[in-house]
Parts: structure tokens; C-alpha cells; sequence
């Protein structure tokens, strides 16, 4: 069956396939056009395959929340590049696969692949994504927060950090545009200053024990050039004094308020709930990092090329 260049170009418009692989699959199924759409599924496939042991540390966060429902969703997709990280259609993908993380309420990563996106399960349509784009993709880790609190998205740097943070409220401030900012106001907090937990009493013992040996020995140290050495007393005193710091570094609601450091962030929402003559309160945020923890391939080009010479 013969095939025209008006048929190449359909077909790369279907698929947003490069156009010689458009031609190589009608070349191949002899002019059908359905089943040159189900061989370039299928080098999708392969190349998804190949590339999977590729690293992928860039990418993209979004965080989001449906106007009409209130469910909120965040989640991070890798790429190898940045450069792919910024395209217009990778970042539709990821907002889309946001969107079905929203209205599916899948289990895990494994549980998404299998939920439908278009035509196609998520699963498929990631394996085109990889045959359009030519790299490594891999959906990480997702995070949804159901209508039962009132949920506000941050994003930083165009998908650098994402933020999702989940406010308990009375039902007088639902709606409220100064809830909305403040919820707004907490995701950046979280964003810039990293908190590892949302409270001081999240932190382990265990953890925070580890933290104590470590300030004691600083203190003994610190004290053996001191002019005046402080008795042991005084040091176990010092060492809960900087506890508290830890606290103040760690925990976002000890943290000290960023648009305003002469308070902690949970004195702020105090202050506006009150304001408001309202309840407020932080029930959980979740912060994603792009790559985070992923072990970035370093190349070393100098040593590459002198392999190359030998």
C-alpha cells in the first residue's frame, strides 16, 4: 500500500514523532497507517527500555490543586536534561499527569502507570514522551491531599520546588483570599528554608539524642579554650539552648517567619486567624526538590577524550 508525504505528516502530527521515523514506520507497514502508529508505540517501548538505566536527575515539580473539587497534588518527574525539563510538552505532561494523580487517587507510582491518560494508560503514554523526546523519563514519587482540608500550591522557579500545603480552617475563612495567601505564604517558607518536619514534636527521640551528642561535644570542646570554663551544668544547659535552635532550623512551624523573622511562622498563623476571627491551622505540607537525592553522573570530559587517544 503506497503512502504520500501527506501521510507522513499526519502521521507525525498524531504522534509528534520526527518525521523520518514517520516514514521508516509507513515504509515498514506498507502504507497502514494504524499499524505504523502501533510500530512506533512499540520502538516507544524500546527505547524506553534502553534508556531506563540512564540517569535522570532534572525535571520538573508541579504542584497544583483543582479549582473545582479542592483536591490538591504534587509530584516530580525526572529527565536527563534540563533542556527537556523546560519544553512546553513535557511540562504538559507532567501538569496532566498532576491532574490524574487528582481525579484516580492512585496508590503509588505503579498504581498511575495503570490509570488511563487520554487513549492511553499513563505507562503508555510516558513510553511516547521517551520515543518523542529521547530521553530517560521517569515519573518519581506523587503526593494527594483530599477536600478535607483546604489545600494551596507553591511552585518555585518554574518547577524547581514544589509545595503543597494542607490548612485545617473553620468554616467561616473557606474562601477567604487571605487564607489563600497565607497558605501561599507557607508554601514559599517551605520552599526557601527546607524544613525537615512540620512540628518540634515530629522529631525523634532517637534523632534528637543524636543531636544532643553532637552539641555536647562541641561544647567541651568549646569550653577547654574557654577563659572561663563553664561547670557541666551549665553546658547540659547550653546544650538544650541550642536544641531549640535546632528546632527553630528544622521544624517549619519553629521556623522564624520569613515576610516577618520577629515571629515563628506558627505565631503568624495565629495572628491572622485571629484577624480573621477564625481557626487556622497547618495540618501537613509536602516539598519536593527536582533531583533530590538522585546521584548525578559527573562527566569528566578531559579524561574521556584521553581514553579516546589511546
Amino acid at each position: 500500500m503506497a503512502f504520500t508525504a501527506a501521510d507522513v505528516k499526519k502521521l507525525r502530527e498524531q504522534t509528534n514523532v520526527g518525521m523520518m521515523d514517520c516514514k521508516k514506520a509507513l515504509q515498514e507497514s506498507d502504507g497502514d497507517f494504524d499499524k505504523a502508529v502501533e510500530i512506533l508505540r512499540e520502538k516507544g517501548l524500546a527505547k524506553a527500555a534502553k534508556k531506563a538505566g540512564r540517569i535522570a536527575a532534572e525535571g520538573v515539580v508541579c504542584a497544583s490543586v483543582c479549582k473545582d473539587c479542592g483536591v490538591g497534588a504534587i509530584i516530580e518527574v525526572n529527565s536527563e536534561t534540563d533542556f527537556v525539563a523546560k519544553n512546553a510538552d513535557f511540562q504538559k505532561f507532567v501538569s496532566d499527569l498532576a491532574g490524574v494523580v487528582m481525579q484516580e487517587n492512585p496508590a503509588d507510582v505503579e498504581a498511575l502507570k495503570s490509570c488511563k491518560l487520554g487513549d492511553l494508560t499513563v505507562e503508555g503514554a510516558l513510553q511516547e514522551k521517551v520515543l518523542t523526546i529521547g530521553e530517560n523519563i521517569q515519573i518519581r514519587r506523587f503526593d494527594r491531599y483530599d477536600d478535607s482540608t483546604v489545600n494551596v500550591s507553591y511552585t518555585h522557579m518554574g518547577g524547581v520546588i514544589g509545595v503543597l500545603v494542607g490548612l485545617s480552617v473553620s468554616d467561616n475563612l473557606k474562601g477567604n483570599e487571605t487564607v489563600f495567601q497565607l497558605g501561599k505564604d507557607i508554601g514559599m517558607q517551605a520552599a526557601a528554608m527546607r524544613p525537615s518536619y512540620m512540628d518540634k514534636s515530629e522529631v525523634a527521640e532517637d534523632v534528637l539524642n543524636k543531636e544532643r551528642e553532637i552539641l555536647m561535644a562541641q561544647a567541651i570542646e568549646e569550653n577547654k579554650t574557654a577563659a572561663k570554663p563553664k561547670p557541666e551544668q551549665i553546658l547540659a544547659k547550653m546544650v538544650e539552648g541550642r536544641v531549640g535552635k535546632y528546632y527553630e532550623e528544622n521544624c517549619l512551624l519553629q521556623q522564624a517567619f520569613v515576610k516577618e523573622n520577629k515571629v515563628s511562622v506558627e505565631e503568624h498563623i495565629k495572628a491572622v486567624a485571629k484577624e480573621l476571627g477564625g481557626e487556622i491551622q497547618l495540618v501537613k505540607f509536602t516539598r519536593f526538590e527536582k533531583g533530590e537525592g538522585i546521584e548525578k553522573k559527573v562527566d569528566d570530559f578531559a579524561a574521556e577524550v584521553a581514553s579516546m587517544a589511546k
